[in-house]
């Protein structure tokens, strides 16, 4: 199933490129980095030659979601000549892809070559899981044991880049892994960006509900294509095994690319 947000039409896919943008974004640039890496990996083994762009920032969406959309103007304006090239470019997360796809034409203001600029780039943006599904067609062989996991997706990328349905779909394909679904699966986890930082007391109760229903499942471990969530879910994992006096983790993450390498021979565990 293609991702597309209700009222747009399907989106179509191109033929599996030469080359990619890769746009990392922030949380993976500051504090996961192997999830940025592993991702490059895994297109590049696939014969895509990946192109960074070192002037890369974050893509606007704690300034548009905080109200502030002279900041996250600035921001987007600051990277529109990032991608000369005609290539896809290829976001590890589903809330930025969703932001520079669906967002970025909106802030950018009403200056015409500008928003055609910026609709321009939204529209050979992916995220990861959703270009390995149906640009490249992955799908490679599951060499790791048999395991169950629970995927989370981000709500945002959920509603508007139908990340959950691209992520089971790879985790399908993986032939040794079984998915366990859990309640409260459309359920913001309570990072959302700024929002964990202005109402934590919410933000915690939420992510602990999240946190029970994903362990509920018996899963081995969580697997999510977005960082912010993988944090928040895992270190609130990780503070009720503290406060239980546990040494091993009872809800370890992954980011999916770091999943997907792993399991096919590409990475160590």
């Amino acid at each position: 199933m293609s991702s597309h947000t209700p009222g747009t039409p399907a989106r179509t896919y191109p033929p599996r490129p030469e080359a990619v943008y890769f746009y990392a974004t922030c949380l993976v640039d500051m504090f996961v980095p192997e999830a940025g890496m592993d991702a490059i990996t895994l297109l590049e083994r696939e014969g895509i030659r990946v192109i960074f762009p070192d002037n890369q920032t974050c893509c606007g969406q704690p300034a548009f979601t905080s109200g502030f959309p002279d900041e996250a103007r600035r921001v987007v304006e600051s990277q529109l000549d990032l991608f000369p090239g005609d290539y896809p470019i290829v976001v590890p997360s589903g809330s930025c892809a969703g932001m520079i796809r669906w967002h970025w034409e909106k802030v950018i203001g009403n200056d015409p070559a500008l928003k055609a600029r910026a609709a321009a780039i939204a529209a050979r943006t992916f995220e990861l899981a959703e270009f390995l599904l149906h640009v490249v067609g992955f799908d490679r062989k599951d060499e790791g044991p048999a395991t169950t996991v629970t995927l989370h997706t981000s709500c945002s990328a959920r509603r508007e880049m139908g990340t959950h349905l691209v992520g089971r779909e790879l985790l399908a394909r993986l032939g040794n892994v079984s998915l366990a679904h859990h309640d409260h699966e459309s359920e913001c986890c309570g990072f959302g960006g700024t929002f964990s930082l202005k109402h934590p007391d919410v933000s915690t109760a939420m992510v602990s509900d999240k946190v029970a229903a994903l362990k509920a499942t018996g899963a081995s471990q969580l697997v999510t294509a977005d960082c912010g969530c993988m944090l928040n879910i895992t270190k609130r994992a990780a503070r009720e095994d503290q406060d239980a006096g546990r040494s091993k983790p009872s809800l370890p993450g992954e980011h999916l690319a770091t999943f997907l390498l792993r399991r096919t021979g590409g990475k160590q565990a």
